[in-house]
């Protein structure tokens, strides 16, 4: 995928027809692709429906056994009998479209695939029926390349312990995991795929990355549709963005990487504490306010456990917080902004006062976007995104906000409580 036509060939045998890659591989993925050829790992593919990146993980299966010839595949699905509609026809698919049908043998009982010129397996497993793992059995070689489709059916642990048993040796090892990411960002999936792991790659697709005429006609349609008649579902189906089930706090929360050079730049920083000890933990934050574009932006975090104030105020300290930067703290222990002021740093106890909860959720809610660094604050974006509304037993929506699991929000409200507090500003 160099030259202009962004082509690579590809030859299975002497008098075989060249392939060019980029008839099965769509622009969106060229990059993840280069990225599978030089390093082997673990592939986290999510998105809308029709992204393309099931069709992409079948191609790349295909061509990791190609490019070593002792190692064989484990494809899974939740339940068994999904296999042989779903991942088994797409390998099918793939085979053909690489031009070495004719090479390969599918069979139902058992459901695998065997590339002929070398024997190389692909076998295929439901996680319903994890006994038959330990009778996995290869005639040569070792199972280098996973590929686990529909993550989010997945019970977490189950996974892990797949990847265990069957991973083992030197490798080298390729694990992809596939799935539209759930509605709700507090399921365990949407909440894995943020934490970042010394070699795993996340790409996020949609349909509209995909050239026009791989999809056809009635379901660009379909998406019209429903992008007209529906624009949450639409997110959510279509272009793999978690809705939440519409009880969610904050919409206007992104996920995105803050640049040191970009913090460098930030002229007033602000910074809250919430209190706490144990089972609650102690939760600080900074922040930077644009008030041009109604942008917050998080970009550190501090949580600890059983910490006392002289150990907390050294941790902030040590961030290279002096006194110079205000710090707003939750002022229902004023012997601890007290503290803070001993250990030199510029702290105040939250004015707070009547409606001052809900007005803080307010203007955090009409905020334009609530930029969260991933990396450097997970508490907080875990916080932000999982937050949801409590509901009464019709299932209706309760009005107020639930005081739980909240501790870097309100570190935030606090830090910015000298905006929001000066009601009609900000």
């Amino acid at each position: 995928m160099r030259d202009d036509k962004r082509a690579a060939a590809l030859s299975h045998a002497p008098g075989q027809e060249e392939i060019s890659l980029s008839r099965v591989i769509a622009p969106s993925f060229f990059a993840l692709h280069q990225r599978v050829l030089s390093q082997h790992g673990e592939y986290v593919l999510k998105g809308g429906r029709g992204s393309g990146k099931s069709s992409f993980i079948s191609v790349e299966l295909w061509l990791a056994l190609l490019r070593n010839p002792s190692m064989h595949a484990v494809v899974f699905r939740r339940v068994g009998n999904t296999l042989r509609s779903s991942v088994f026809a797409q390998l099918q698919w793939a085979a053909r479209a690489l031009g070495m049908a004719d090479l390969c043998r599918f069979t139902l009982s058992p459901l695998e695939a065997v590339y002929a010129p070398t024997g190389q397996k692909i076998l295929f497993f439901g996680m319903d029926d994890p006994g038959k793992l330990k009778s996995l059995k290869f005639p040569f070689g070792y199972p280098g390349a996973l590929w686990f489709e529909e993550l989010d059916q997945f019970e977490e642990e189950k996974v892990r312990s797949a990847e265990q048993s069957i991973l083992r040796g030197e490798g080298p090892f390729y694990c992809f995991k596939s799935f539209n990411p759930p509605p709700l960002e507090s399921h365990w999936v949407n909440q894995w795929a943020r934490r970042s792991r010394p070699g795993r790659w996340v790409h996020h697709s949609d349909y509209t990355q995909l050239p026009p005429q791989w999809l056809g006609e009635r379901f660009l349609d379909d998406a019209r549709f429903l992008e007209r008649e529906n624009p949450r579902a639409y997110k959510q189906e279509y272009l793999g963005i978690p809705m939440g089930l519409g009880d969610s706090v904050f919409d206007n929360v992104v996920s995105q990487p803050i640049e040191d050079g970009r913090i460098r730049r930030f002229d007033r920083i602000l910074s809250g504490v919430d209190w706490g000890f144990y089972p609650d933990p102690w939760a600080f934050n900074r922040v930077y306010y644009d008030a041009a574009r109604r942008d917050l932006y998080i970009f550190c975090e501090l949580t600890c456990y059983k910490e006392v104030n002289r150990e907390t105020a050294g941790r902030i300290k040590a961030l290279g917080v002096g006194a110079g930067e205000q710090i707003t703290a939750d002022s229902a222990e004023p012997k601890s902004v007290e503290d803070y002021r001993e250990y030199g740093l510029f702290c105040r106890g939250a004015a707070k006062g009547p409606g001052s909860v809900g007005y803080s959720f307010h203007w955090l809610q009409g905020l334009h976007k609530i930029r969260i660094d991933p990396a450097r604050c997970p508490d907080t974006l875990r916080e932000f995104l999982t937050y949801r509304y409590d509901r009464g037993r019709d299932g209706q929506i309760l009005s107020g906000y639930p005081d739980r699991d909240n501790h870097h929000i309100d570190a935030v409200r606090y830090a910015t409580e000298p905006i929001w507090g000066r009601r009609g500003n900000g």
